[in-house]
This record gives C-alpha cells, structure tokens and sequence, in this order.
C-alpha cells in the first residue's frame, strides 16, 4: 500500500493541498499502472509467440501454425496485465470508491470482450485446419463457427448487461420479450441465414466446390464459401455472385453434384427434321441403304420381317402405304442409335435412345437422348459437337431435311411463295 502513496507525500512537502495531492498522487499511479501494464503485455506476448513457434516448428501439426497466424498468442497475452490491473486498481482507488465500481465494471466489460477475441482466434484456426483435410474441405466450417460465435456473443451481452446496468436476469427477461418484435425486425436476415445454414448443413443440400446454378442470380459455377449470412459463387467466367443463404431453401437451385458423382454427363439436345421430307422406303432403294454398315443387319432383319407379315396377310403393295414399310426417318433412327452405341465416348451402361418429340411448326424434333463418359467440361463440349456434327452430316443420306429458317437472300421468295 505504502507503495502507492509516494507522490502523495512528495506533494505534500511541495505545500500541495490535501485534495491536489490526492487526485495528482492517483493521476501518477494510474499512469505507471498503464506503463507497467503495457511492459507486462509486452514481454508476455514476445514469449508467448516465441513459445507457440518453437512448438509449430517441432510438430508435424499444422494446426499450432495456424494458431500463430491468427494471433491466438498475441490475445492471450493480453490476460497477464489483465489480471494485473484488476488486482491493482482497488488498491489504487482506496480513496476513491466511488470510481472503484466504474473501473471494476470496465475491467470485467474488457475480459469479456478478450475472451470473446481468443476463442474466435482458435475457432478461426481450427477452421483453417478442418479446411485442409479431404473430409472437410466441403463442409460448411464458416457457418458452423458463426453459429457457435453467434451464441457466446449473445451470451457475452447479456452477461455485459446484466453487470453494467446492476439488473437481474428476470428483468433482462422482461425487456427483451417486450422489444422481441424490434429485435425480429433488425436480425431478419441474420436469422433466415441462420435457419438456412443449419438445414443447409443437416440436408447436406450445398457443398464447399458444388457446382450450382441459380437463374435468379444469375450465379453459375462453384461454391467457394458458405457462411451464415451468403454463399459465394465463382462463376465460370471467373467472376463472383454473392447469394443470400436462405435463397438455398426458399427458391429453386440446380446443384451439379449428382451428375458429378455418376458415370456420365448427359446429352439431351434434338434437331429438327422437316416434315415433307418423310417418306417410305422403295424396295428399289433397301440395296442403297444397306450399303451403310451400321444399319445393314438391322435393315435385312426387319425387310424380311416386314416381307412375311405382308405377304401373309396378302397386302396390295401398290401402294406403298399398304401393310407394313420402312421409312427414312425410321431408318435414320435407328442409324443414330446405333451410331451412339458404338461411340467410345459414350456410356453404354446408361440410358440411351433416339426419340421423337411432339411435332412442331418448325418440324419433328428427333432428340438425342444419351451420357458422356468424360464429365470434364471441355471434353464433353468437344464429344457433344463431334457426335453433332455427325448427325447433321448424316441427314442427307437418308433423302432427309433439317428444317432451318429462310435466309435473308430467300426470305423474300419464301413469303411470296
């Protein structure tokens, strides 16, 4: 005690009043409380840093290097004059009791506030840890330490309030019931994304490097970050779309995961044949079409077929639209079918079809309807446009026509007509 009062006595031999001599003699010890304070929290943090490094270079952990990169040791040090200051200060303020309740409330407002910071700094480290293993990269850690930090905030303040306003917990109660509806009001979104993140997590609806498409955003690529409040997107053009989490589970989304856990990437696109180019097949011309490989089996197959249903139910083949027939269209169908079958490109363990959709003004559209083994998207690009290009090329040898609009140079002609 004596060695607080020491510039008490030096002013009061210097004639200063009672009354200076007290208010200075404080001023003094406050500040070489702050001087020793900050050369306490000073030398611990150089230790402590020390310390944590020596122990990162020696273990194989990454773990206490993301420790000493988010400055954990640099908080902690921090309670060494913490705890210094809150044993001196009553000391200190012997005389001045009336101040002693406010600094006490600002000692206990700072540890709250410090607690708060180390274990964010671990949590953060832990986050960066959890990221470089294989069975978390994809996993939403950002929202999981949110959650936790959102809840030790909310305890924090209502620990802060309860101290700084000398209330009870009932009566804390009591108010915040009364201004719910503000409340509600103010954390709307940080609520929602809440919510979100937690069905997010638990639906396993989104992963960390999911491929999703959002048309209302106009977000189209990989997830790169799920946190309480949004989810980043790095679009394919290498730019990024922010996008409110609890959009994930109040508006409709394509997630890609699925079809990049599979076997094959799917090709559903058709092309258009015209209608007047339709026709049956002359007996004049099956020695023609057989000449096309793929189909040869096929067509003498369903010509014999077709010849013994006729012939046994006496169909007049003078017509052509009598008894049973092959067509061009149904030809060129089954060319494709087969064609896609025999492509190394294309999974054959997964559906495949050639098909008719419902006829249009523009023409039949025959769609191709099959996977891609190779799901990487350069790759599947170039086979979709290989096996493409094939079939238009193909539509001519089966005396058909891919329906196209006039061009400008015919467009005239083609409304005279």
């Amino acid at each position: 005690m004596k060695i607080f009062n020491w510039a008490y006595k030096i002013l009061k031999n210097l004639d200063f009043s009672d009354t200076w001599a007290t208010y200075l003699n404080l001023v003094v010890n406050i500040v070489i409380l702050i001087v020793i304070a900050y050369i306490l929290d000073y030398i611990f943090k150089k230790i402590l840093i020390i310390i944590l490094a020596i122990i990162a270079e020696k273990t194989k952990s990454s773990f206490d290097d993301f420790l000493v990169a988010n400055k954990t040791a640099k908080y902690v040090a921090h309670l060494v004059p913490l705890y210094f200051i809150s044993k001196v200060v009553p000391v200190i303020l012997k005389n001045f009791v009336y101040w002693e309740s406010f600094f006490a409330k600002g000692v206990k407002t700072y540890m709250v506030f410090l607690s708060l910071w180390i274990i964010r700094s671990i949590f953060n480290s832990l986050k960066d840890y959890l990221k470089e293993k294989p069975k978390f990269s994809d996993k939403p850690i950002d929202s999981y330490t949110q959650v936790i930090m959102i809840i030790l905030w909310v305890y924090a303040i209502t620990y802060l309030v309860l101290i700084l306003f000398d209330t009870n917990f009932k009566t804390l109660l009591g108010t915040f019931g009364a201004i719910s509806a503000i409340i509600i009001l103010i954390f709307k979104d940080t609520i929602l994304g809440l919510v979100a993140s937690i069905q997010v997590t638990v639906n396993d609806t989104v992963r960390i490097g999911d491929w999703i498409t959002i048309d209302k955003f106009g977000a189209d690529g990989d997830v790169i970050e799920i946190n309480l409040a949004t989810v980043k997107v790095k679009n394919f053009d290498n730019t990024t779309t922010t996008v409110p989490t609890y959009s994930l589970i109040s508006d409709s989304f394509r997630n890609w995961r699925g079809m990049q856990n599979s076997n094959g990437r799917r090709i559903k696109r058709y092309i258009l044949i015209k209608e007047n180019s339709v026709r049956f097949i002359q007996p004049t011309e099956i020695d023609h079409f057989k000449k096309i490989q793929l189909i040869t089996s096929y067509i003498e197959h369903r010509q014999s077929d077709i010849e013994k249903f006729n012939t046994n139910n006496n169909i007049d083949k003078d017509l052509a639209i009598n008894g049973r027939n092959l067509t061009n269209l149904g030809l060129f169908r089954k060319y494709l079918t087969s064609y896609l079958e025999s492509h190394a490109g294309i999974n054959k363990e997964m559906n495949l079809m050639v098909r008719h959709l419902q006829p249009t003004d523009k023409g039949i559209p025959i769609e191709i309807y099959a996977f891609v083994s190779d799901k990487r998207w350069i790759n599947y690009e170039h086979i979709m446009a290989d096996i493409f290009d094939h079939i238009i090329a193909s539509v001519n040898y089966f005396d058909l026509e891919i329906f196209e609009l006039p061009s400008n140079s015919n467009r005239k002609n083609y409304i005279e007509e």
